[in-house]
Formats: C-alpha cells, structure tokens, sequence
C-alpha cells in the first residue's frame, strides 16, 4: 500500500521520501517526573508566527499536518486544550480506529484522556468533542459548573485552573504524559510556570501579519528565555514538521 503522506527527513540522518506514519511510529518520550506530567505542546503557525487565521488555526495546516497531530497523540497519556478554543473551533481530541489499535498493542487504552481546561464561564456541551469514544475530564475555576454532561469535573482552588496544579492532579491520577495543543493563551498560561517540555511545530508556508495571536499569548508575561535543542525535522511539500526539547531550567 503506497504511504498516505510523503515527507523528506532533513534532521538528523537525512532520508527522503519517508512514510509520514512510519517515521512517527515509534515516539520516545522521557521518562515523567514523580510530580507532573512530561508536557508536549503541538501547534500549527504560519511563516511569521502567527497561530490564528481570521480567530482559528484552521487552514494553517495541511491533510498532512493534521494526520500528524493524530499520530503524536498515539504517545501521550493525555490530550489537553483550553475551553476558548472549544468554543472557536468545533474540533476534537481522540485517535482514529487505526491508532488507536496502536495503542493497545502497546498496552494503553485505546484512547488518550481529553482534557479541557476551562474557567468559571458556560461549557458549549454541543461541540462534537463531547461525543467522541474517549474518557473526559474537564477543569474548571473554584466557581465553575460543577457537573457537565459526558464529563467528569475537577474543580481547582482557585478562580482558573494554574498550570502546576492541573499537572500535579494528572499525575495523580497515574497520566504520564500530556499534549497540549492551545490555544495561545493556554499556552502562554504554561509557559510562564515553565511547565512545557517539549515543542512539536508544524510552520506552514504563509505569510500572515495582522493581529492573529502568536503561538504563546502575550499574557501572562515571560520574562525568561528558555534554550531548546533542536530534534528533528520533517518536511512535507512546503511544510515544515519541527520538534524541539526545552531545557529543564530556564536560563537567564
């Protein structure tokens, strides 16, 4: 059967014409913390940085893009995004039937947990993301919605959900590892706690400019850089597939 999707390895051992599903097969993932989770942020930009195209990230990336999406969640415990995201995108979180045999051949279930991390405000409970076959968790404010149907709720202390403490309740729950794909202000809520650990970015080949938001929101502010050590890079026609690990510690 000819490959679904055609990418170029460029970084490192370069190889060309690799079967987009074969050169993600096996994703090694370190080891987690005793205290959290070992946190992946995927995320689709333009040229420019530029994480949204008229409020979304839809159209930034291509089939391909979104396949590999799919296949990065074959190696987390759990998949994670925020509530406006939900709310502008009407997407989901689960592995297609094929991955998810993948799964359970390596002895997980055949579904990644999806988690939701929302705040105080209304649930959308219409957006299809709440009918997939998949365990559901959302986390809400300390004065958010206590029960939401084909869900299970975790409050947080406090008014929104802090990043180190959402981790520390995962892990407490046995989750090893979790995908975080956005929005930018969850992000940005992540990288400000330096909670994320490694970056899987796929640039799509467009020029944007505008006031679309960046991958990490400007707020909360991060003052720190963080050095990251360049993984691999995938090529897909004009669009670039790059993965990065953060350093441990920032660094001034």
């Amino acid at each position: 059967m000819a490959p679904m999707f055609v990418v170029d390895r460029l970084w490192p051992d370069p190889a060309p014409g690799l079967d987009l599903d074969a050169a993600f097969a096996h994703l090694a993932l370190p080891d987690a913390s005793p205290d959290h989770p070992y946190v992946g942020l995927n995320m689709v930009t333009s040229l420019d940085g530029r994480a949204q195209r008229d409020g979304t990230a839809e159209g930034l990336g291509t089939r391909a893009d979104r396949r590999l999406m799919r296949l990065l969640r074959v190696a987390f415990d759990a998949v994670a995004f925020g509530a406006g995201t939900l709310r502008a995108v009407d997407g989901w979180t689960d592995v297609p039937a094929d991955l998810a045999a993948i799964r359970v051949a390596a002895g997980k279930p055949p579904q990644p947990l999806a988690v939701l991390v929302a705040g105080n405000g209304p649930i959308p409970t219409d957006r299809r993301w709440f009918g997939t076959d998949q365990p559901r968790l959302v986390v809400v404010g300390a004065d958010g919605p206590r029960q939401v149907p084909g869900a299970e709720v975790l409050a947080a202390p406090t008014e929104r959900p802090e990043p180190e403490w959402l981790l520390r309740a995962l892990r407490e729950r046995g989750i090893g590892s979790v995908l975080l794909e956005g929005g930018p202000t969850v992000n940005a809520r992540f990288h400000a706690a330096g909670l994320i650990d490694e970056l899987f970015w796929t640039v799509g080949p467009w020029l944007l400019g505008g006031e679309g938001l960046p991958m990490i929101a400007p707020e909360p502010p991060s003052e720190t850089p963080r050095p990251a050590r360049l993984v691999s890079v995938h090529r897909h026609g004009e669009e670039l597939f790059l993965r990065y690990r953060l350093a441990p510690e920032s660094t001034g």
